[in-house]
């Protein structure tokens, strides 16, 4: 599986400024938000899918990196177990498959909606599309929860740890019984970025489809 099911609906991440370690996660969330015009870092993403009456089954890692910048621009990239990078201009969404030298392209628009991806890389205006409120702590980890207010989403829950001002953690629950688990680190602040930073260049000989 490439994750393009994950990919799509998301697609991402993070930085802050640091806060008190008192400061609880909405509070620490909403800074990040207003505070967070650009960041870069790494990432590591499973899957677990709860059947009733069975253990749960966690698939196995996925990892890169991803870079983002307010609103609507951001570059995920997977390097393991496939390459395959998600890429937004604040336009368009570009999805290559390296494997396939395969590129779909789709309208960025309303795409990010209530997608666990607008809370990453979309505008400051959550309350519009989601309710937030505090999850209590776990794992040493301040947690923040985020309920779509849309009906038609892929996720119908999403929460996010925090920790000294900085998401380490998201949890991303669908209606189907599966969990998608990202842990962040090596988060680095407002990189320097160019005007081309996020313009996506077709890979030669590539198959495009646009939907």
């Amino acid at each position: 599986m490439k994750f393009k099911y994950f990919a799509l609906a998301l697609a991402g991440w993070l930085v802050l400024s640091p806060l008190q370690a008192q400061a609880s996660a909405l509070e620490q969330f909403k800074t990040f938000v207003a505070s967070s015009k650009a960041a870069r870092g790494e990432f590591s993403q499973r899957q677990v899918k709860n059947s009733v009456g069975e253990a749960p089954k966690v698939s196995s890692a996925a990892s890169g990196t991803f870079l983002f910048a307010r609103p609507g621009k951001f570059i995920w990239t997977y390097s393991k177990p496939y390459e395959q990078v998600l890429q937004a201009d604040g336009e368009q969404l570009f999805i290559f498959d390296k494997d396939l030298n395969q590129v779909t392209v789709k309208k960025l628009g309303d795409a990010l909606g209530s997608t666990p991806a607008a809370i990453l890389f979309g505008s400051n205006d959550l309350d519009k599309n989601f309710t937030l409120s505090e999850a209590g702590s776990r794992d040493g980890l301040e947690w923040l929860k985020a309920v779509p207010k849309a009906k038609d989403t892929s996720f119908e829950l999403i929460t996010i740890g925090l920790r000294n001002g900085l998401p380490e953690a998201m949890e991303l629950k669908d209606s189907f019984g599966q969990t998608t688990v990202l842990a962040f680190r090596k988060i680095e602040k407002n990189p320097p970025l160019t005007a081309t930073t996020f313009k996506f260049v077709m890979p030669k000989g590539a198959d495009v489809f646009n939907n």
